[in-house]
């Protein structure tokens, strides 16, 4: 999708507001252009005759079109208004939909730059079709204009049906030029957002390491950069003003000292002339209301540019169309698999079977999380769940199946039992069974944003909670016990142990108590399983083993 057909989409979503909205401010404007002429009319006809009926009339034709001016724009803008704000919801669900869909997706995004498409660019891309309305009505207005002056006098008729074009065109020549600068202000504003949000996410970690004064000058230097582009965009729409507002004097002045001229000669009269230098006043406002819609149309343009880069963006994650899996194989096998620091991993796991994992090097874990999570499409060799390719099984059949809890939870605005997620009977022993028995009376208590308000162990408990309590075939888990204390580990362990008990569950950590409740242990060391066992007997014959987890 381009940014040109996304914008045409837009208007076409909302095309009988539009229809509306632009026929009615069409009429306004109509009835603004006429407002000289019947001026002109009231001074040939009511002032110079001095006869009562003519004036009566023209004052009944003068509340008229006053009342039909008041009223057109106030229905016309509140459709238009009405279709930019439901564009506005509509394109935002949709930013959210794509960046929340389980596919994953290859913008190469970060979340504040995200945030900033789906929020600020969503509603500039909408102001399209306010520059829609306003350019059609503005055009409604110029040819009317033109249409009464040729009807007072051919050639000032024609003087502005040439000038107007010519001075239209003119300010169009600087909306390429504008497009560019918003679109590198936009980008600006998102890579500035997205820093900002990292650094509020990561501010106690980099006040642990003091780091907090180098975080202050990076975000100094990228606001700094932020501001520049935004002024060049500034100076941009004044320079566009500025042009607008000199050219469109210019031909003021030049159609109402050509039609002075005539006055003077007698070829038109006092009531016209005065039509005349109205009509030529009044072009002013839709010649600057065209270089206004110009700049919000670029403005939208670019916006839409970013909108489109993430709607069109491919999965980072192929979805097939099985739904089936086959119970008599491993509900998770890997075979041969290689990605990143991996190299021909061979794992099976079999229902029911708890499995620990231990890698000496991070990176291994990481690398195995991103594969069983399937997020690593660019890995070799095969990862089958319940016997089928994960490529070839439907993206909610793999999500029903696996459930990957990170150490790092995420929680949401709302209340602890909102983030459960469930009531269920069997609410008091998993959060038991998670070391979050001290949080069992405070299930109503309100949680800020990403659970601020909880400390690192009681999110990373209460992540585990939830966990448990989806009852997922294969339950994924990564270090689930780092900021708890060792009574609260050990708990956690058994709890585990028994609430997933006859479920396949995989755990990668370095815990003595959680691979001590394992069915049997995995060590990976340089991207490759190196020793399997039981955590009893690893402890006692593997030195690298012992000296990893024994503490």
């Amino acid at each position: 999708m381009s940014s040109g057909e996304l914008l045409w989409r837009a208007v076409r979503r909302h095309r009988g507001r539009m229809i509306v909205g632009v026929l009615v401010l069409s009429l306004h404007q109509a009835t603004e252009a006429a407002v000289p002429v019947a001026i002109g009319i009231f001074v040939d006809r009511a002032v110079a005759s001095g006869d009562v009926q003519p004036l009566l009339w023209c004052v009944l034709m003068m509340v008229v079109l006053f009342a039909v001016l008041s009223n057109a724009w106030k229905t016309g803008a509140r459709q238009v208004v009405r279709a930019i704000e439901y564009e506005t919801h509509a394109l935002r669900l949709e930013i959210a939909r794509r960046v929340l869909d389980p596919r994953g997706h290859r913008t190469g995004l970060r979340s504040g730059e995200l945030l900033s498409i789906a929020t600020s660019d969503a509603e500039k891309a909408a102001l399209v079709m306010r520059a829609v309305s306003i350019g059609v009505a503005a055009s409604t207005a110029l040819v009317v204009s033109s249409v009464s002056l040729l009807l007072i006098d051919v050639p000032l008729g024609l003087g502005v049906l040439v000038g107007v074009p010519l001075l239209v065109l003119g300010i169009q020549a600087l909306s390429p030029l504008l497009t560019r600068r918003t679109s590198s202000q936009q980008e600006a504003v998102a890579q500035t957002t997205a820093l900002a949000t990292d650094l509020v996410g990561g501010l106690r970690t980099l006040r642990g390491i003091g780091a907090q004064h180098n975080a202050a000058a990076r975000y100094r230097r990228s606001s700094q950069a932020t501001l520049r582009a935004t002024l060049r965009a500034a100076n941009t729409n004044g320079l566009q003003d500025g042009v607008t507002t000199a050219l469109s004097g210019l031909l003021l002045a030049a159609v109402a000292g050509v039609a002075g001229w005539f006055a003077l000669t007698d070829r038109i009269t006092i009531g016209e002339l005065i039509t005349v230098v109205g009509l030529a006043q009044f072009v002013a406002e839709p010649v600057g209301s065209l270089g206004y819609a110009s700049q919000v149309a670029a403005m939208a343009r670019a916006s839409a540019g970013r909108l489109a880069s993430v709607l069109s963006s491919p999965p980072l994650i192929a979805s097939g169309t099985a739904t089936m899996l086959d119970s008599s194989k491993p509900l998770l096998e890997l075979v041969g698999v290689s990605y990143k620091s991996l190299s021909s991993v061979d794992l099976a796991l079999r229902p029911g079977e708890l499995v620990g994992v231990l890698c000496y090097d991070p990176r291994d874990a990481d690398a195995l999380l991103s594969v069983v999570a399937g997020r690593a499409p660019e890995h070799t060799g095969k990862l089958l769940v319940g016997g089928t390719p994960i490529e070839d099984l439907d993206i909610d059949a793999v999500r029903r199946t696996v459930l990957l809890e990170q150490h790092d939870t995420d929680l949401f605005e709302g209340t602890l039992r909102s983030n459960l997620l469930v009531d269920s009977d069997e609410l008091e022993r998993v959060m038991t069974a998670a070391g979050a028995a001290d949080l069992i009376d405070e299930l109503d208590r309100p949680l800020a944003d990403r659970g601020q308000s909880l400390s690192g162990g009681q999110r990373q408990r209460l992540g585990l909670a939830r966990a448990l309590l989806a009852e997922p075939p294969l339950l994924v888990l990564h270090d689930p016990s780092t900021a708890v204390d060792a009574v609260t580990e050990e708990l956690l362990a058994e709890g585990l142990a028994e609430v997933r008990e006859g479920l396949t569950t995989l755990v990668l950590t370095s815990s003595p108590a959680l691979l001590g409740k394992m069915h049997r242990v995995i060590v990976v060391s340089d991207g490759s399983i190196i020793a399997e066992g039981k955590h009893a007997d690893l402890a006692v014959e593997d030195a690298a083993y012992q000296e990893a987890v024994l503490r």
